[in-house]
């Protein structure tokens, strides 16, 4: 169950409370009866496993990679430096 955090803008009264994701958010406060405010912050989250950052697995993905695409050398092309027989 999710902890949401609100303040009381009359009285300035802060708590937390948990609540269900289908429940109604809170709206007065039990003290002086006031609004209150949903407070929003930053969530710890941390993403663990392969893929989520940029350098997980680099130089394993780059050493099957390399090994599939195995480097071969370039086809050498026909050139046709000589120049044509003339006739005159």
């Amino acid at each position: 169950m999710p902890t949401y955090s609100y303040r009381c803008t009359e009285c300035g009264v802060a708590f937390d409370i948990q609540q269900e994701f289908s429940d109604a958010s809170l709206t007065t406060c039990e003290g002086c009866g006031g609004t209150l405010r949903k407070l929003f912050s930053a969530v710890g989250v941390t993403f663990q496993g392969s893929g989520f950052y940029r350098t997980d697995s680099r130089a394993e993905a780059k050493k099957s990679s390399s090994s599939s695409t195995e480097s071969k050398p370039a086809p050498k092309k026909e050139s046709s430096s000589t120049p044509a027989a003339s006739t005159s």
